[in-house]
Protein backbone atom coordinates (compact mmCIF):
# COMPACT_ATOMS: atom_id res chain seq x y z
CA UNK A 1 0.00 0.00 0.00
CA UNK A 2 1.35 3.47 -1.25
CA UNK A 3 2.33 5.20 2.28
CA UNK A 4 0.65 8.88 1.60
CA UNK A 5 1.44 10.96 4.70
CA UNK A 6 2.88 13.53 2.50
CA UNK A 7 5.64 15.93 3.60
CA UNK A 8 5.28 19.39 2.38
CA UNK A 9 7.32 20.52 -0.62
CA UNK A 10 10.45 22.87 0.20
CA UNK A 11 9.79 26.18 1.89
CA UNK A 12 11.22 28.10 -1.50
CA UNK A 13 8.72 26.61 -3.70
CA UNK A 14 5.81 28.34 -2.96
CA UNK A 15 4.01 27.99 -6.21
CA UNK A 16 4.10 24.10 -5.84
CA UNK A 17 0.88 23.87 -4.81
CA UNK A 18 -0.86 25.55 -7.84
CA UNK A 19 1.42 23.78 -10.44
CA UNK A 20 -0.49 20.45 -12.47
CA UNK A 21 0.15 16.92 -11.53
CA UNK A 22 1.74 16.32 -15.22
CA UNK A 23 1.94 18.44 -18.22
CA UNK A 24 2.38 16.27 -21.44
CA UNK A 25 -1.07 14.07 -22.05
CA UNK A 26 -2.55 12.24 -24.99
CA UNK A 27 -4.93 14.52 -25.49
CA UNK A 28 -2.57 17.89 -24.99
CA UNK A 29 0.59 16.16 -26.55
CA UNK A 30 0.62 17.82 -30.00
CA UNK A 31 -0.87 21.66 -28.95
CA UNK A 32 2.20 21.63 -26.45
CA UNK A 33 4.75 20.26 -29.17
CA UNK A 34 3.89 22.50 -31.21
CA UNK A 35 3.99 25.65 -28.59
CA UNK A 36 6.86 24.50 -27.30
CA UNK A 37 8.54 24.24 -30.58
CA UNK A 38 7.68 28.13 -31.56
CA UNK A 39 11.23 29.72 -31.99
CA UNK A 40 12.87 26.80 -32.42
CA UNK A 41 14.27 28.03 -36.01
CA UNK A 42 15.39 31.20 -34.82
CA UNK A 43 18.75 31.64 -33.76
CA UNK A 44 19.17 31.70 -30.00
CA UNK A 45 20.69 35.68 -28.85
CA UNK A 46 24.22 35.70 -29.25
CA UNK A 47 24.42 32.34 -30.67
CA UNK A 48 23.97 30.95 -34.19
CA UNK A 49 21.72 27.95 -35.72
CA UNK A 50 23.15 24.77 -37.15
CA UNK A 51 21.53 22.74 -39.44
CA UNK A 52 23.21 18.99 -39.33
CA UNK A 53 20.31 18.04 -41.88
CA UNK A 54 17.01 15.91 -41.56
CA UNK A 55 15.63 18.77 -39.43
CA UNK A 56 18.05 18.50 -36.82
CA UNK A 57 19.24 21.54 -35.47
CA UNK A 58 21.89 22.98 -32.94
CA UNK A 59 21.79 26.20 -31.08
CA UNK A 60 25.14 26.73 -30.46
CA UNK A 61 26.48 29.49 -27.68
CA UNK A 62 30.41 30.68 -27.81
CA UNK A 63 31.65 32.99 -24.99
CA UNK A 64 31.27 36.37 -25.94
CA UNK A 65 33.93 37.93 -23.55
CA UNK A 66 37.17 39.34 -25.25
CA UNK A 67 39.98 37.24 -23.09
CA UNK A 68 37.15 34.30 -24.32
CA UNK A 69 37.43 34.65 -27.81
CA UNK A 70 41.20 34.59 -28.53
CA UNK A 71 42.20 33.34 -31.52
CA UNK A 72 43.30 29.46 -31.77
CA UNK A 73 41.81 29.18 -28.52
CA UNK A 74 40.96 25.20 -27.88
CA UNK A 75 38.23 25.23 -25.37
CA UNK A 76 35.78 23.19 -23.50
CA UNK A 77 32.68 22.37 -24.41
CA UNK A 78 29.21 21.27 -22.93
CA UNK A 79 26.01 19.48 -25.16
CA UNK A 80 22.36 20.44 -23.69
CA UNK A 81 19.76 17.92 -24.20
CA UNK A 82 16.31 19.22 -23.73
CA UNK A 83 13.05 18.06 -21.44
CA UNK A 84 10.16 16.91 -22.17
CA UNK A 85 9.04 13.38 -21.30
CA UNK A 86 10.67 12.71 -24.84
CA UNK A 87 6.95 13.68 -26.47
CA UNK A 88 7.50 17.45 -26.24
CA UNK A 89 9.86 20.27 -25.77
CA UNK A 90 12.40 21.76 -27.42
CA UNK A 91 16.21 23.07 -27.61
CA UNK A 92 15.26 26.53 -26.70
CA UNK A 93 14.75 25.32 -23.49
CA UNK A 94 18.50 25.54 -22.70
CA UNK A 95 19.40 28.55 -24.25
CA UNK A 96 19.35 30.78 -20.73
CA UNK A 97 21.64 27.13 -19.48
CA UNK A 98 23.57 27.61 -22.50
CA UNK A 99 24.73 30.80 -22.28
CA UNK A 100 25.71 30.90 -18.62
CA UNK A 101 27.80 27.67 -19.57
CA UNK A 102 29.23 29.39 -22.32
CA UNK A 103 29.81 33.41 -20.38
CA UNK A 104 30.62 31.82 -17.27
CA UNK A 105 32.99 28.48 -18.20
CA UNK A 106 34.30 29.93 -21.16
CA UNK A 107 32.87 26.65 -22.71
CA UNK A 108 31.19 26.13 -25.98
CA UNK A 109 27.61 25.05 -25.57
CA UNK A 110 25.03 23.33 -27.66
CA UNK A 111 21.55 22.05 -27.10
CA UNK A 112 20.15 19.71 -29.79
CA UNK A 113 17.00 19.98 -31.27
CA UNK A 114 16.70 16.13 -31.20
CA UNK A 115 13.89 14.63 -33.48
CA UNK A 116 10.82 12.91 -31.08
CA UNK A 117 8.69 9.80 -31.31
CA UNK A 118 6.17 9.01 -32.03
CA UNK A 119 7.10 10.03 -35.55
CA UNK A 120 10.86 9.17 -34.51
CA UNK A 121 11.43 6.89 -31.36
CA UNK A 122 14.30 5.02 -30.63
CA UNK A 123 17.66 5.53 -31.95
CA UNK A 124 16.40 8.59 -33.66
CA UNK A 125 16.58 10.59 -30.73
CA UNK A 126 19.86 9.10 -29.32
CA UNK A 127 21.23 9.62 -32.55
CA UNK A 128 20.36 12.98 -33.28
CA UNK A 129 22.31 13.66 -30.04
CA UNK A 130 25.38 11.38 -31.20
CA UNK A 131 25.44 13.34 -34.27
CA UNK A 132 25.49 17.13 -32.07
CA UNK A 133 28.46 15.24 -30.60
CA UNK A 134 30.26 14.55 -33.15
CA UNK A 135 29.58 18.12 -34.92
CA UNK A 136 31.04 19.70 -31.17
CA UNK A 137 33.79 17.15 -30.87
CA UNK A 138 35.22 18.16 -34.18
CA UNK A 139 35.20 22.00 -33.96
CA UNK A 140 38.36 23.48 -33.93
CA UNK A 141 37.61 25.79 -31.20
CA UNK A 142 36.75 22.85 -28.81
CA UNK A 143 38.88 20.32 -26.89
CA UNK A 144 37.52 17.33 -27.56
CA UNK A 145 39.08 15.81 -24.67
CA UNK A 146 37.19 18.15 -22.52
CA UNK A 147 33.49 17.54 -23.40
CA UNK A 148 30.89 16.82 -21.15
CA UNK A 149 26.91 16.23 -21.48
CA UNK A 150 24.11 17.35 -19.23
CA UNK A 151 20.30 17.02 -19.66
CA UNK A 152 17.22 17.49 -17.75
CA UNK A 153 14.51 14.99 -17.12
CA UNK A 154 14.24 13.20 -20.78
CA UNK A 155 17.35 15.38 -21.60
CA UNK A 156 18.57 13.60 -18.82
CA UNK A 157 18.04 10.24 -19.68
CA UNK A 158 19.26 10.60 -23.19
CA UNK A 159 22.28 12.44 -22.15
CA UNK A 160 22.85 9.05 -19.65
CA UNK A 161 22.28 7.03 -22.96
CA UNK A 162 24.73 9.13 -25.15
CA UNK A 163 27.53 8.81 -22.30
CA UNK A 164 27.18 4.91 -22.57
CA UNK A 165 27.29 4.89 -26.43
CA UNK A 166 30.24 7.38 -26.68
CA UNK A 167 31.77 4.85 -24.01
CA UNK A 168 30.96 1.76 -25.88
CA UNK A 169 32.18 3.42 -29.08
CA UNK A 170 35.55 5.13 -28.06
CA UNK A 171 34.86 7.94 -30.53
CA UNK A 172 34.69 10.80 -27.80
CA UNK A 173 36.23 10.46 -24.62
CA UNK A 174 33.05 12.21 -22.05
CA UNK A 175 34.68 14.56 -19.59
CA UNK A 176 31.81 14.34 -17.20
CA UNK A 177 27.71 14.00 -17.21
CA UNK A 178 25.46 16.21 -15.60
CA UNK A 179 21.80 14.84 -14.78
CA UNK A 180 18.94 16.98 -13.56
CA UNK A 181 16.12 14.26 -12.00
CA UNK A 182 17.15 12.30 -15.45
CA UNK A 183 14.11 9.93 -17.08
CA UNK A 184 16.06 6.75 -16.79
CA UNK A 185 13.86 3.50 -16.55
CA UNK A 186 10.32 2.74 -18.99
CA UNK A 187 9.18 0.60 -15.99
CA UNK A 188 8.19 3.73 -13.63
CA UNK A 189 5.03 3.74 -12.72
CA UNK A 190 2.45 4.53 -9.63
CA UNK A 191 4.13 2.12 -7.19
CA UNK A 192 7.52 4.57 -8.04
CA UNK A 193 5.27 7.63 -6.40
CA UNK A 194 5.73 8.04 -2.30
CA UNK A 195 3.64 10.44 -2.06
CA UNK A 196 1.39 10.67 -5.38
CA UNK A 197 -0.81 13.91 -4.11
CA UNK A 198 2.23 15.59 -4.52
CA UNK A 199 3.31 14.99 -7.70
CA UNK A 200 4.01 18.21 -10.15
CA UNK A 201 4.39 18.51 -13.86
CA UNK A 202 5.70 14.75 -14.47
CA UNK A 203 3.28 11.56 -13.31
CA UNK A 204 3.00 8.09 -14.26
CA UNK A 205 0.88 8.07 -16.58
CA UNK A 206 2.72 10.74 -18.58
CA UNK A 207 5.59 8.75 -18.15
CA UNK A 208 4.17 5.22 -19.34
CA UNK A 209 2.98 7.75 -22.82
CA UNK A 210 6.62 9.14 -23.24
CA UNK A 211 8.65 5.64 -22.68
CA UNK A 212 6.01 4.05 -25.07
CA UNK A 213 6.08 6.45 -27.73
CA UNK A 214 10.02 6.45 -27.60
CA UNK A 215 10.00 2.48 -27.31
CA UNK A 216 7.62 2.56 -30.27
CA UNK A 217 4.55 1.32 -29.04
CA UNK A 218 2.98 4.97 -29.42
CA UNK A 219 0.11 5.06 -26.97
CA UNK A 220 0.15 1.19 -25.91
CA UNK A 221 2.62 1.44 -23.71
CA UNK A 222 6.29 0.94 -23.13
CA UNK A 223 5.44 -3.08 -22.33
CA UNK A 224 4.11 -2.93 -25.69
CA UNK A 225 7.37 -2.11 -27.31
CA UNK A 226 8.76 -3.97 -30.31
CA UNK A 227 12.34 -4.04 -28.89
CA UNK A 228 14.25 -6.93 -27.91
CA UNK A 229 15.40 -7.18 -24.68
CA UNK A 230 19.23 -6.07 -25.82
CA UNK A 231 17.92 -3.62 -27.68
CA UNK A 232 15.64 -2.22 -24.49
CA UNK A 233 19.33 -2.30 -22.67
CA UNK A 234 21.22 0.22 -25.16
CA UNK A 235 17.83 2.43 -25.09
CA UNK A 236 17.13 2.28 -21.00
CA UNK A 237 19.70 3.13 -19.15
CA UNK A 238 18.06 1.69 -16.03
CA UNK A 239 17.87 -1.69 -17.65
CA UNK A 240 21.53 -1.65 -18.64
CA UNK A 241 22.75 -0.68 -15.28
CA UNK A 242 20.79 -4.03 -14.23
CA UNK A 243 23.68 -5.94 -16.36
CA UNK A 244 25.40 -5.21 -12.89
CA UNK A 245 28.87 -3.14 -12.37
CA UNK A 246 30.74 -3.49 -15.99
CA UNK A 247 27.91 -2.43 -17.77
CA UNK A 248 28.72 1.38 -15.87
CA UNK A 249 32.41 1.05 -16.02
CA UNK A 250 34.51 3.37 -17.42
CA UNK A 251 31.96 6.22 -17.33
CA UNK A 252 32.66 9.62 -17.00
CA UNK A 253 32.44 11.59 -13.60
CA UNK A 254 28.67 12.01 -12.90
CA UNK A 255 26.50 14.85 -11.19
CA UNK A 256 22.97 13.89 -10.46
CA UNK A 257 20.09 15.80 -9.06
CA UNK A 258 16.33 14.87 -7.98
CA UNK A 259 14.16 16.15 -5.09
CA UNK A 260 12.05 13.67 -3.10
CA UNK A 261 8.63 14.30 -4.21
CA UNK A 262 9.40 13.65 -7.80
CA UNK A 263 8.58 10.50 -9.77
CA UNK A 264 12.01 9.35 -10.59
CA UNK A 265 13.21 9.69 -7.14
CA UNK A 266 13.99 6.24 -6.74
CA UNK A 267 15.32 5.24 -9.96
CA UNK A 268 18.00 8.08 -10.27
CA UNK A 269 19.07 7.21 -6.67
CA UNK A 270 19.20 3.65 -7.53
CA UNK A 271 20.99 4.56 -10.95
CA UNK A 272 23.58 6.90 -8.56
CA UNK A 273 23.83 3.79 -6.43
CA UNK A 274 25.11 1.92 -9.21
CA UNK A 275 27.23 4.28 -10.79
CA UNK A 276 29.29 4.14 -7.24
CA UNK A 277 29.33 0.54 -7.97
CA UNK A 278 30.95 0.45 -10.60
CA UNK A 279 33.60 2.83 -9.85
CA UNK A 280 32.14 5.80 -11.35
CA UNK A 281 33.02 8.93 -9.60
CA UNK A 282 29.46 9.83 -8.97
CA UNK A 283 27.84 13.02 -6.39
CA UNK A 284 24.30 12.56 -5.79
CA UNK A 285 22.24 15.90 -4.28
CA UNK A 286 19.10 15.16 -3.35
CA UNK A 287 16.69 18.07 -2.49
CA UNK A 288 14.17 17.50 0.04
CA UNK A 289 10.57 18.74 -1.18
CA UNK A 290 11.69 19.45 -4.95
CA UNK A 291 9.00 18.36 -7.09
CA UNK A 292 10.12 17.42 -11.09
CA UNK A 293 10.62 20.25 -13.25
CA UNK A 294 10.80 22.84 -10.14
CA UNK A 295 13.80 24.51 -11.42
CA UNK A 296 11.87 25.64 -14.76
CA UNK A 297 8.75 26.72 -12.96
CA UNK A 298 9.82 28.49 -10.30
CA UNK A 299 13.31 29.71 -11.65
CA UNK A 300 13.61 32.47 -8.89
CA UNK A 301 13.78 30.44 -6.48
CA UNK A 302 16.50 30.32 -4.01
CA UNK A 303 16.48 26.49 -4.02
CA UNK A 304 16.18 26.51 -7.72
CA UNK A 305 19.07 29.15 -8.35
CA UNK A 306 21.21 26.91 -6.02
CA UNK A 307 20.36 23.67 -8.34
CA UNK A 308 21.74 25.49 -10.98
CA UNK A 309 24.94 26.70 -9.68
CA UNK A 310 25.30 23.03 -8.49
CA UNK A 311 25.03 21.76 -12.35
CA UNK A 312 27.92 24.94 -13.09
CA UNK A 313 29.93 23.94 -10.35
CA UNK A 314 30.43 19.90 -11.39
CA UNK A 315 30.71 21.14 -14.93
CA UNK A 316 33.20 23.88 -13.59
CA UNK A 317 35.07 20.53 -12.50
CA UNK A 318 34.44 18.13 -14.75
CA UNK A 319 36.43 20.65 -17.30
CA UNK A 320 39.05 21.48 -15.32
CA UNK A 321 38.00 25.13 -15.71
CA UNK A 322 40.02 27.32 -13.51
Amino acid sequence: MVNDDSPAFHPDLTRARFMPPTSATRGNRALLRFVSGLGRTKPPTDGELVDLGGDVLLRVHRPTSASATDAGARRPAVLHLHGGGLIIGSATQGDRLCRRIADELGAVAISVDYRMPPEHPYPTPLDDAEAGLRWLAAQPDVDPARIAVIGESAGGGLAASLALRARDRGEVALAGQVLLYPMLDDRTGQAAATHPRMLRLWNPRSNRLGWGMYLGAGTKGPEATPLSADELALAVPARRAEQGPAALRGLPPTWIGVGTLDLFHAEDVEYARRLTEAGVPTELHVIEGAYHGFDAAEPDAAVSRDTVQRQLDALRRMLAVG
